[in-house]
């Protein structure tokens, strides 16, 4: 069932990471990713991306699982909805985009999903933002890394 309501912009669905992923595209300059929270969607972001449209080139995407974006089956370890697979699909819908480095900026569920994305594609993220996020020392990090803090 689609939405009725809609967020100005370019509307997209790309194939990434084996699901379709549904987005919105708009303004200009450095590329910009916004991540949706729990149980939200892109939706979440119609006030303030025309804003933020004005600097940037804003992608505000439905994370799999979430409004138009695919719905999968689940497995029974639930490894297709990690958060490791979800920052996947992001990589990839943003170089489907001909975005290979970009800011992202995550709420809840999206910004654990942001935060995944930086720890494993530190060469994609450029600046990251993370909003109502619990803390990320209840977060198991295997591997040493490190993340520049951006002022």
């Amino acid at each position: 069932m689609k939405r009725p309501m809609r967020m100005q912009g370019e509307e997209f669905n790309i194939q990434a990471n084996g699901v379709e992923i549904h987005g919105v595209r708009m303004g200009q300059g450095e590329p910009l990713l916004l991540l949706h929270g729990h149980p939200e969607t892109c939706l979440m972001w119609h006030k303030v991306a025309p804003q933020l449209a004005e600097r940037f080139t804003v992608v505000a995407t439905d994370l799999r699982g979430y409004g138009d974006s695919g719905k999968p089956e689940g497995l029974p370890d639930h490894s297709n909805y990690s958060k490791r697979t979800m920052a996947e699909d992001q990589i990839e819908v943003m170089r489907a985009l001909g975005f290979e480095r970009f800011h992202v900026m995550g709420h809840d569920r999206g910004a654990r999903v942001a935060y995944r994305m930086a720890l494993d594609h530190p060469e994609a993220v450029n600046k990251l933002v993370l909003l109502d996020i619990g803390s990320l020392s209840l977060i198991h990090i295997s591997e040493p890394t490190r993340l520049d803090v951006i002022s």
